[in-house]
């Protein structure tokens, strides 16, 4: 639901240029079009939550995922006549990249699944702004502890 919501306003923001009957257009095209597919490529996603190492994973669902998933939605929008399609595309792409990760981190936190170890949906949205607020600054948190390893690796025994 929540994609279908995100996505359809991307296109009718994208479309808007080419008139309003075009923008809402593009945006009921992907609505339809999100809420058959997103169930689908949301498993797809949890299901390489536990895999190992959590790198490969992440580039999985971020890269093949939304290769598979856009050519689909290309598809659909190019028959559909959306007007402006290449725009279109690519900013669903650009947030396909981050939402895929996104939802592939609080997955691997046990958030915003429907397997074993769900919650619901309620108890889940609870938790997406420290989620998110985890996720923007896991990089910066990232380099400062290596940094904080090389420091304390070079002092001497008994510092």
């Amino acid at each position: 639901m929540l994609s279908s919501l995100l996505r359809a306003s991307l296109f009718f923001a994208t479309n808007l240029a080419a008139g309003l009957p075009a923008a809402v257009a593009a945006m009921k095209t992907e609505l339809v079009f999100r809420g058959i597919t997103s169930g689908f490529y949301g498993a797809l996603t949890e299901a390489f939550r536990e895999a190992e190492p959590p790198w490969a994973a992440a580039l999985t669902v971020m890269l093949l995922l939304p290769v598979a998933n856009h050519s689909v939605e290309l598809l659909v929008h190019w028959i559909r006549g959306t007007q402006k399609l290449l725009p279109s595309i690519l900013a669903s792409v650009i947030l396909t990249a981050f939402s895929t990760l996104f939802n592939f981190y609080v997955m691997r936190r046990g958030v915003l699944i429907v397997g074993s170890g769900r919650h619901s949906l309620g108890k889940d949205l609870l938790h997406l702004p420290r989620l998110g607020f985890d996720f923007v600054t896991w990089v910066p948190r990232y380099f400062i502890r290596r940094a904080s390893k090389r420091v304390d690796s070079g002092r001497p025994d008994g510092d």
